[in-house]
């Protein structure tokens, strides 16, 4: 009797998972037969200044794809936080932006968005993300069990302007790519195995130079934030491969042809000024 339950709980079970889907398999494919709306065009250009330089044969894709990010993510505002669907949109779009041009798992274990209304107090020791360690304040982090965490305000002035080369949501999401393997160790899932080898020579000697510049006090397109470790050296120069593709590519050829090759896309070609 206990093995014919056991058995029948196992076989509702394994339906249930095929039944949701092939449920989300058919949602996903009708969002990409519908065009986004004028609605959603309008605040992703109001809210991040990258849109504007994504060439228009990415843009139905990118949105589609920040649709099912809104859709299939709990969302939470904290800290007193009234989070609006401008907001939700804001963060989804530039997270789909790391999704472009390739087949994607949504960022799979990611279940959860809170965002606060600026930076925060940190709780969690099995996070990484942006922090100013003598004050334990941070500006959004990546767990490793299905949470990201924004400060809004960072987020939107970050994202409206390029200038600063900086993007929490990019770094968070980074992280999440990085996570997907279940290790945060600056090396993310990649297309074939032969890649591995040469992606741990590049980003590791790219490593090992930011963090002797990070000694010396000497200034370079990816963020000193990136020698931390090999986790945030990948989040910051993913940063830098979308926000300062051009000078990356200048300063770093190698590595930008490995997050290029990764990433699927070519920033540095889209003409944006930096």
């Amino acid at each position: 009797m206990i093995i014919f339950l056991l058995s029948a709980i196992i076989i509702f079970g394994l339906l249930y998972l095929v039944s949701l889907r092939v449920f989300r398999k058919h949602r996903r494919s009708k969002i990409f037969k519908t065009p986004a709306t004028p609605e959603l065009k309008k605040i992703a250009a109001e809210e991040i200044a990258l849109f504007s330089y994504i060439p228009k044969c990415f843009r139905e894709e990118l949105l589609a794809k920040a649709r099912i990010i809104m859709l299939e993510k709990n969302w939470e505002g904290c800290g007193g936080l009234a989070l609006t669907n401008r907001m939700k949109i804001s963060v989804s779009v530039q997270a789909a932006i790391l999704l472009l041009n390739r087949k994607t798992r949504y960022f799979p274990v990611v279940d959860s968005i809170l965002i606060y209304p600026s930076a925060y107090r940190g709780k969690s020791q099995s996070s990484i993300g942006y922090n100013i360690p003598e004050e334990q304040i941070r500006l959004g982090e990546s767990w490793s069990k299905g949470t990201v965490v924004l400060a809004w305000d960072a987020a939107s002035l970050q994202a409206r302007d390029l200038s600063l080369g900086q993007n929490v949501v990019l770094h968070e999401f980074a992280h999440q790519l990085d996570q997907e393997d279940g290790r945060g160790d600056g090396t993310p899932v990649l297309k074939k195995w032969s890649s591995y080898r040469h992606w741990a020579q590049i980003l590791g000697r790219e490593y090992a130079m930011l963090r002797e510049k990070t000694m010396h006090h000497e200034k370079d397109v990816i963020d000193a934030y990136g020698a931390t470790n090999p986790a945030e050296f990948f989040a910051v120069a993913t940063e830098a491969f979308f926000d300062k593709s051009q000078r990356m590519k200048k300063n770093h050829p190698e590595l930008y042809e490995e997050f290029k090759e990764y990433y699927r896309i070519d920033p540095a070609s889209w003409y944006y000024t930096e």
